[in-house]
């Protein structure tokens, strides 16, 4: 009998390749951060102000920005309409910190303009959550007692979290593209500057590359590991 928590050859072969991959890619983004947020802006603006400033110029006046503690936890909650900046981007006048403003405001446009990839990707959290803390146990109980059909569920289920990654992707690739063209047309960023901020929205975009990569292999080896028991 497989266990899923125990290493195999599919582990092996599929899922430690995609969490090196992960690995190297969470690696990256850090030392590209570090690296551009020793760089000053020549314009002086912070995170807050940045997306401020980006908020404003596009009407959405009533979406915040706040600051939230903790490293690269920047992030936009669609559901308050506020802006989330961590310690390095706040209130720093970096090329990192502008960058990553941009990008969290460029989800909020995405929120305002209704993007089809955001509006997925928010419907499909809940059952996406669901999934992710019942699919390994349904799994597991169809196999012991040899009901496929429980099986077969609980795969669909962990596919799930693959979907969710793969509509990420487009929500992600829009947000960083948007926040490159806004600082490039603005000139809120000089053009050096726009290249090492394109540098750490690149970097940052490699993780969830990598994230998809990672939910693929663990779910092919799902399907290897448990898919036909009938063959066992």
């Amino acid at each position: 009998m497989p266990f899923f928590w125990l290493p195999d050859k599919y582990y092996i072969l599929l899922v430690l390749p995609a969490a090196l991959l992960a690995l190297w890619a969470q690696m990256r983004v850090k030392s590209t951060f570090a690296r551009y947020s020793r760089e000053r802006t020549y314009s002086g603006l912070t995170g807050a102000e940045t997306a401020r400033r980006i908020l404003d110029a596009n009407g959405l006046y009533d979406v915040r920005v706040e600051h939230i503690s903790g490293q690269l936890t920047d992030h936009y909650d669609p559901t308050q309409k506020v802006v989330r900046l961590s310690d390095d981007v706040y209130g720093r006048a970096t090329i990192a910190a502008v960058g990553v403003a941009a990008h969290e405001t460029g989800h909020a446009l995405q929120h305002a303009d209704s993007y089809v990839p955001m509006q997925i990707r928010s419907a499909i959290i809940p059952i996406t959550n669901i999934g992710s803390q019942l699919s390994i146990p349904m799994i597991l109980i169809g196999y012991i007692f040899g009901f496929q059909p429980l099986v077969a569920i609980g795969i669909l289920l962990f596919s799930l979290m693959t979907v969710f990654q793969l509509v990420t992707l487009p929500v992600e690739f829009n947000a960083s593209r948007r926040a490159l063209t806004i600082l490039e047309g603005t000139g809120m960023l000089s053009g050096q500057e726009n290249a090492g901020a394109r540098k750490v929205l690149t970097a940052a975009a490699l993780t969830y590359v990598a994230a998809l990569i990672v939910s693929l292999a663990n779910l092919l080896r799902l399907i290897l590991l448990f898919g036909n028991r009938r063959d066992d």
